[in-house]
């Protein structure tokens, strides 16, 4: 449904896209990953015909972005970061305004307006005024317009940014829904949502794309290597325990109270612990804490994130 083919996009020296090439297929629900500035954004702006790149080119459901852009349009529903919304209006007439936007006809608006307010959960709020809303009923308006016109693909850029955790479950349950039947490409900073909504993971990282799964097969790739945890009351352990064969790094967490907190990254063939304990009990050290976790989609992004 969406192909992508070499994007590269520069504001002035700025490297926004570099080569940025990734397929979603039909029904697919995939989580669009990375840090502030790594080229989401950019991406999303130009399947959904905002920006034009500077090379390459997408394909949206066998629609050109640069040759067609109407007909992409016509296949996407898009919720920016930045909701769209008229505050003057009532929500009933702003969805109504965005029907006839969309081309649905007068007759066959109301049917679509019935829709989407089912789905989105809108029927108590209909009568108000957009700028009464909370923040969380305003991204429903939001996602409500961008399914008027029934689109196969749904983009969604920062969906549940700024909401409170009530709110953020409420959203993510919708978008769970629409993603039984819908292609969604969604950008978030949120890592639990990916792991709760998306079937794959695209991580972008200064306009390139770094990866490229499923949640559970990027932290697989990832196993070769475990973190264990170590707290322990001394000082100096750091240095000492990068010393122990099988530790990769260690990465100091903090100390208070005489307590040193550290982050090992060992090998995850490597048991490590008993050579860790061997060493603090060495210098008198008590072991606090020592526990061990396997990779996860959050130290995945951090690494890929991270390294340059």
């Amino acid at each position: 449904m969406i192909r992508v083919q070499g994007l590269t996009k520069h504001y002035g020296p700025v490297v926004a896209l570099e080569g940025v090439s990734f397929e979603i297929g039909r029904g697919e629900v995939v989580g669009f990953l990375g840090p502030n500035g790594a080229g989401k954004t950019t991406t999303m702006k130009i399947l959904t015909g905002y920006l034009h790149p500077d090379r390459g080119g997408a394909e949206v459901a066998g629609h050109s972005v640069l040759r067609e852009p109407l007909s992409v349009k016509r296949q996407i529903g898009y919720l920016p970061e930045s909701t769209p919304l008229y505050a003057e209006m009532r929500v009933d007439h702003y969805l109504d305004f965005a029907g006839a936007v969309r081309g649905i006809a007068a007759a066959g608006r109301k049917g679509a307006l019935d829709r989407v307010v089912g789905a989105c959960a809108l029927e108590g709020v209909m009568k108000k005024q957009v700028g009464e809303l909370s923040r969380g009923y305003r991204q429903r308006v939001g996602l409500a317009q961008a399914l008027l016109h029934d689109p196969p693909i749904l983009i969604l850029d920062e969906p549940t940014s700024g909401l409170d955790p009530n709110q953020i479950v409420e959203i993510r349950g919708l978008i769970a829904r629409l993603g039984r039947e819908k292609t969604i490409l969604l950008s978030t900073h949120i890592l639990p949502e990916v792991r709760e909504t998306c079937r794959r993971v695209l991580i972008i990282h200064r306009g390139r794309i770094v990866a490229d799964g499923t949640p559970d097969s990027l932290a697989a790739g990832q196993r070769d290597e475990t973190t264990l945890y170590v707290t322990v009351r001394g000082a100096g352990a750091a240095g000492v325990l990068s010393g122990v064969p099988g530790v990769r790094r260690v990465e100091p967490l903090g100390t208070e109270d005489g307590r040193e907190r550290l982050r090992l990254r060992v090998a995850s063939d490597a048991p490590v612990e008993e050579a860790v304990f061997d060493a603090a009990v060495a210098r008198g050290w008590k072991v606090l804490e020592m526990r061990r976790e396997t990779a996860t989609l959050e130290d995945v992004f951090r690494r890929l994130t991270t390294e340059s």
